[in-house]
């Protein structure tokens, strides 16, 4: 895709954030230098050197740590799980504007995906049953099954800001920098490791269930180089969890 037209996706989110009250000038100038860097400079550093710099602003702006972003709320907070505490739904600004713009990094590249093997279908289905099981093992959640109102607002956003955010973040660019300079195996263990840590805020258990959770994706976009299906298969995992489990999660 062309360049002028990938960059209508940063471009807009901005915009629109902005407009809205939602973006301020601080958050404007600095998602504007986060576009720049990614989509202008990658081919005059060191890939090493750029994906790490890449990979630190990218993280910066989704765990809130760039002034200049507020989010909208959509959802006061509401018991959906009689285990689990209230939970509130919002929009962040800052990692929409982490997602689009890595979207339109991604949209760039030469990606050229494989035959959908054995591999890949194996990969969906035991990932998809193994770490609901695993979160249930463990005590992080219980059985809660429920349809909540609201639902498709909850999808927009966890699909269309949380999970693209971090799919293009760790599989897409990671994971694929990572693996070519340290091997298959290497590099998504790694990279596993690292979407992992990330997690641990929530409790060391979540973070090891994130952790096998990672794995499944990281695999299942080795097998594939289809990001798409990286994003499938986590959006899948966490509806499931929505659906059928404590969400977030089981009260201490």
């Amino acid at each position: 895709m062309p360049l002028h037209l990938r960059l209508l996706l940063p471009a807009l989110c901005l915009a629109s954030g902005f407009a809205l009250g939602y973006i301020h000038l601080a958050g404007l100038a600095a998602g504007a230098a986060l576009g720049a860097w990614l989509l202008y400079t990658e081919k005059h550093l060191h890939p090493t050197l750029w994906t790490g710099l890449s990979l630190l602003a990218c993280i910066a702006f989704a765990a809130h740590f760039v002034p200049g972003f507020s989010a909208t709320p959509l959802w006061s907070p509401r018991q959906l799980s009689v285990d689990a505490a209230p939970y509130a739904l919002r929009l962040s600004w800052d990692k929409l504007l982490v997602g689009v713009t890595l979207l339109a990094w991604w949209l760039g590249q030469k990606t050229p995906s494989k035959p959908l093997s054995k591999n890949v279908w194996f990969t969906a289905a035991l990932t998809l049953l193994g770490v609901p099981l695993m979160a249930l093992a463990l005590g992080l959640v219980g059985w809660q099954p429920k349809w909540p109102d609201g639902l498709w607002l909850w999808l927009a956003v966890n699909l269309g800001v949380a999970v693209l955010a971090e799919e293009l973040l760790f599989r897409g660019l990671l994971q694929r920098h990572l693996v070519s300079w340290l091997g298959a195996w290497a590099g998504i263990g790694l990279t596993t490791l690292l979407f992992a840590a990330v997690h641990l805020p929530f409790s060391p258990l979540f973070a090891v269930v994130a952790g096998v959770a990672g794995l499944g994706y990281g695999l299942i976009f080795h097998f594939s180089e289809r990001i798409s299906l990286a994003i499938a298969l986590h959006g899948a995992v966490n509806v499931l969890h929505l659906l059928l489990l404590s969400y977030p999660l089981r009260a201490a």
